[in-house]
């Protein structure tokens, strides 16, 4: 089971109109060079229960709407979920990674409308 604040984000990235879901697709994958694959590997130190649980709750939130995001976009179904999911761990484990690895990962989603909780809580 997730964290109130993670299922929330959750809920909410997921729920973003396709448009503004490209766009943080877009951005992060823009970071990536410049600390996102770094930031990312720092996720990964999630339990298998927790990974699985961000899993299931990205991927069941984004099915329903696999038509409607690659009709908008080629493919943006599948980003949505490996983005969604990195930035999922970020604030699951927001208190155990660099305060940096947090933004670089969460700040598209933040930029977008989707509220992030503060690394302390």
């Amino acid at each position: 089971m997730l964290e109130t604040v993670t299922a929330q984000f959750i809920r909410s990235a997921t729920q973003l109109p396709p448009d503004t879901l490209a766009r943080v697709v877009d951005e992060a994958l823009a970071r990536w060079r410049h600390g996102g694959r770094e930031a990312s590997k720092a996720t990964k130190i999630l339990s298998a229960p927790e990974y699985s649980a961000i899993d299931h709750a990205v991927r069941s939130a984004l099915l329903p709407r696999a038509e409607e995001l690659d009709t908008f976009r080629k493919q943006l179904h599948s980003d949505a979920i490996g983005t969604t999911q990195i930035a999922a761990r970020a604030v699951l484990k927001r208190t155990r990674i660099a305060e940096e690895h947090l933004r670089v990962l969460v700040e598209p989603f933040t930029a977008a409308g989707v509220a992030t909780p503060p690394r302390d809580v």
